[in-house]
């Protein structure tokens, strides 16, 4: 079998501290721990998607009101 050389270079994620030390607490390992890792993940995409959304919700508003404007335009004969 060929062996496979490891850099030190290619530890970056797996020696990183904060990954250390959840892994070493086992907080993965315990169904609570997983259920608390599950919920924390789903807040994150909740408060992304809430700021996405709104920012969303405001182009959508404004591009309502541009294309309103142009068919009032339109319609009058104006534009």
């Amino acid at each position: 079998m060929a062996s496979v050389a490891v850099g030190a270079d290619m530890l970056g994620t797996i020696a990183d501290p904060w990954t250390v030390s959840l892994l070493q607490a086992g907080i993965t390992g315990d169904p609570v721990g997983q259920l608390l890792i599950a919920l924390v993940a789903v807040a994150l995409v909740i408060v992304v998607g809430k700021f996405v959304l709104s920012l969303a919700w405001r182009i959508v508003t404004i591009g309502v009101v541009v294309v309103a404007v142009f068919y009032l335009l339109s319609t009058l004969g104006l534009f």
